[in-house]
């Protein structure tokens, strides 16, 4: 039981609980955003194109409400509202992700003096200099 706790408590300060509730807060966050703006901005332009018709009350009727019995139907409507807040969320990934991983090639070309090399990328571009020098240096001692 004192290892399980050891091992929660390595977990926690380490700090990748704290970047789990960090990501789960963005998360929640961003997805309020994503939410209002397809149902504010997205939506209503949507609408006008279908003749003022709400697409989140769309649906297929299977079997009508009657005698105390509930109506079965199928709410294609509000799905096609969650499939537009999917794309959303996916594009704007797909956008950050772009942008985040063309500064992260910047960031590890050693030749690129714009942006500061990370110190493992220096070390290892260090390290293939010297190997390739070696190689040529034991390519002339044996040839020669």
């Amino acid at each position: 039981m004192k290892s399980l706790f050891k091992e929660f408590k390595n977990f926690a300060v380490k700090g990748n609980m704290i970047d789990m509730a960090i990501g789960i807060i963005i998360g929640t966050a961003f997805n309020n955003v994503v939410n209002a703006l397809v149902k504010k901005i997205v939506m209503p332009p949507l609408s006008l194109l279908t003749d003022g018709v709400n697409l989140s009350n769309k649906k297929m009727v299977l079997r009508e409400a009657s005698n105390g019995v509930e109506e079965v139907a199928v709410g294609y409507g509000e799905f096609l509202e969650v499939m537009i807040d999917f794309a959303i969320v996916a594009f704007t990934i797909f956008i950050v992700l772009k942008f985040v991983n063309r500064f992260k090639d910047k960031a590890e070309d050693p030749s690129n003096k714009e942006v500061e090399t990370p110190k493992q990328i220096e070390l290892l571009s260090n390290l293939e200099k010297l190997m390739t020098e070696q190689n040529q240096i034991l390519k002339k001692s044996k040839g020669e």
